[in-house]
């Protein structure tokens, strides 16, 4: 057993509480390591566990046995094996999954996330560096600066990670040649000009030898700078950077035990508060004065960047969870439209026009992505044109949500101005962004109050307004049926509108094809249509074939609870072919005829219809029936059945 550990074991025997004081005011450095496949990323850091003694005997029992089995240095230990713990990694040598370990010197604490080199495991680096202080970026010495070293490069740069180290390993096998090292040196100053990396800490290394590792080698007499180790225990962290800023507390939990307090419950994201401050609630723009603020450990004077605390005010405010607390002199912005970043982590495509939830802070909004303006490529920094963004793809978008949030720019504040994207469906992260600034229009462009609204004209015509959504497969029978539906609500003074599928894309919708993007953007626009028409009070029929749960969801969400009926006109594949009223599932079969639905292209059936229509056993007329004798129960029409 090491030295270092038993002199813990003895100090944790005979003094616990001095243990735990001395490593509770040890600073915490929190740094990642990343660039090409097998650089050494995993030894590395196997390596700096070894040579600080943070292995137990049994650990490196473990790790001379493991080495012996499945290690690739000889029967020599192996410390790559220390880290990657996948089964998948230690038999292709790679590691895939962030790996994080904690270990700590007499200087300071560490937690160090070994993130994949593969381009397909972009979104995992993405995770490891999104909490990360100081990148170190491994360069194998003798393949030089690769493509996966500038797209991990350019990625620790839009994360805004301040701090960089340019590791450049296996000198061992360059025979520690000074010209191959500022060879290197100066290949990478001239790409990390290109992406805004100005200042970085070149160290010759060998991790497998520790050459550098710990100490100075003297098989590079022509280095002076830092050791890894070094570097890492005295680097200065900018910890008064964040306190610098303008205060920022997002409302994580309003506290009211009893009816003598409300506090409003938090980490300090930015800043200093101290009670007599004048704040700013936003998004609602209401201000008052912080009165105390409260922990479990008593009333503090101040709170700084970092701290969980509980604000109570001088006034009655309404605060919500979500909403941001700012100091008055400084307040966030607020805006519901967006210039982002977006990093797209999921193996279905994010498309324009598609609804998600993002959660910035502690909020959680409804947004949609308006336009891709390009998406980057990383290996070239060339901008591309885009109308999807795939795994792993990076894209400046315009991104719209369904309320004001309070926000700042991701590079003054990567609390506030970074977020996830959530799926609506399997609530699955699926992105993370990074805001800019908000869109001009939406703070030119308010919303007009108007004295006529939605019950005022349902009044007048005497009906609820509502979406009859209609959907499934082409040949189903939807546009005939819903046709149906109309004529009968209108031949009982029912006040109508219908929107078929067919009709719509003769107009509005003429200039989008049928690829998966133009078919959410087909339904996004019908979505808005409808809701302006339950605004006008009528009952809007809606025949679209709309395959894509998503989108119906979207659609749904535009309008009120209890507005929006799904109707789902089921009908097997084979009855609907046979039918084939138009055609087109021949042309499809025969391949003239790419992504329609039910053959190159899917129809995610709905879940959880308010009313599902078997068109194998009902005729168009009997389903007109019970379509309007479900929507009588429903109340939504009246005196019909």
């Amino acid at each position: 057993m090491s030295q270092a550990i038993e002199k813990d074991r003895q100090l944790i025997a005979s003094d616990i509480e001095g243990y735990l004081r001395t490593h509770q005011y040890k600073s915490l450095l929190r740094f990642i390591t990343c660039g090409s496949v097998d650089d050494g990323k995993s030894t590395v850091i196997g390596r700096l566990l070894y040579e600080s003694k943070m292995l137990f005997e049994d650990q490196l029992s473990a790790l001379e046995e493991d080495s012996k089995k499945v290690g690739t240095q000889g029967g020599d230990l192996d410390f790559a094996l220390l880290v990657d713990g996948l089964t998948a990694e230690r038999e292709q040598g790679i590691t895939i999954d962030v790996a994080y370990r904690f270990f700590a010197t007499d200087k300071r604490k560490f937690i160090v996330a070994d993130t994949p080199g593969h381009e397909q495991y972009t979104r995992n680096m993405v995770t490891g560096a999104s909490t990360a202080d100081v990148a170190v970026i491994l360069i194998d010495a003798r393949k030089g600066v690769l493509t996966q070293t500038r797209r991990h490069s350019y990625l620790v740069s839009l994360i805004g990670i301040r701090h960089v180290v340019l590791a450049i390993n296996k000198m061992d096998l360059m025979d520690y040649s000074e010209n191959v090292f500022r060879t290197i040196e100066e290949e990478y100053r001239e790409f990390a000009r290109q992406i805004g990396i100005n200042v970085f800490t070149a160290i010759p290394l060998s991790a497998l030898k520790g050459d550098n590792m710990l100490e100075p080698s003297d098989r590079t007499p022509w280095y002076h700078g830092p050791t890894l180790m070094g570097f890492l225990e005295t680097v200065q962290v900018d910890q008064d950077r964040l306190q610098g800023l303008p205060f920022r507390l997002p409302v994580q939990w309003v506290n009211r035990p009893n009816l003598d307090f409300r506090g409003f419950a938090g980490t300090v994201s930015s800043g200093v508060v101290k009670p007599g401050d004048r704040i700013r609630v936003q998004p609602s723009g209401k201000e008052s004065k912080v009165a105390r603020i409260v922990t479990q450990d008593g009333d503090l004077d101040r709170a700084v960047a970092g701290q969980s605390v509980t604000l109570t005010l001088a006034d009655e405010i309404d605060i919500s969870r979500g909403d941001v607390i700012s100091t008055v002199d400084a307040p966030a912005e607020v805006a519901d439209q967006f210039e982002t970043t977006i990093v797209w982590m999921h193996e279905e495509p994010m498309m324009p026009g598609r609804s998600y939830l993002m959660k910035i802070g502690t909020k959680l909004v409804t947004a949609t992505v308006t336009e891709i303006k390009h998406k980057v490529n990383v290996n070239t920094l060339e901008h591309l044109a885009a109308k999807k963004l795939e795994l792993n793809e990076i894209g400046v978008c315009n991104l719209s949500v369904d309320r004001p949030i309070a926000f700042d720019a991701y590079k003054d504040n990567a609390d506030t101005g970074g977020y996830i994207i959530i799926d609506r469906l399997s609530n699955n992260t699926v992105a993370a962004g990074l805001l800019h600034f908000a869109l001009r229009r939406s703070q030119n462009i308010h919303m007009q109050h108007v004295d006529v609204d939605k019950d005022a004209r349902s009044v007048m015509k005497g009906q609820r307004s509502a979406v009859l959504w209609f959907t499934g497969l082409s040949g189903a029978g939807k546009s005939t049926i819903a046709n149906l539906v109309e004529k009968k609500l209108h031949a009982h003074g029912q006040h109508t509108y219908l929107l078929d599928g067919d009709n719509v894309r003769h107009g509005l919708n003429k200039d989008l094809g049928f690829t998966e993007a133009d078919r959410v953007e087909n339904i996004r626009r019908v979505g808005e249509v409808s809701k302006l028409m339950v605004d006008a009070g009528l009952l809007t029929l809606v025949s679209f074939i709309s395959p894509f749960r998503s989108e119906r969801r979207m659609a749904r969400s535009l309008v009120q609870d209890g507005e929006f009926i799904e109707i789902y006109i089921d009908t097997p594949l084979s009855l609907a072919e046979q039918r084939d009223p138009k055609g087109l599932y021949k042309k499809a079969r025969r391949g003239e005829l790419k992504n329609f639905t039910g053959i190159d292209s899917p129809y995610e059936a709905p879940e959880h219809p308010e009313i599902r229509i078997d068109t194998a056993i009902m005729s168009p007329d009997e389903a007109s029936d019970h379509i309007i004798a479900q929507l009588s129960r429903m109340g939504i029409v009246n005196n019909v059945i």
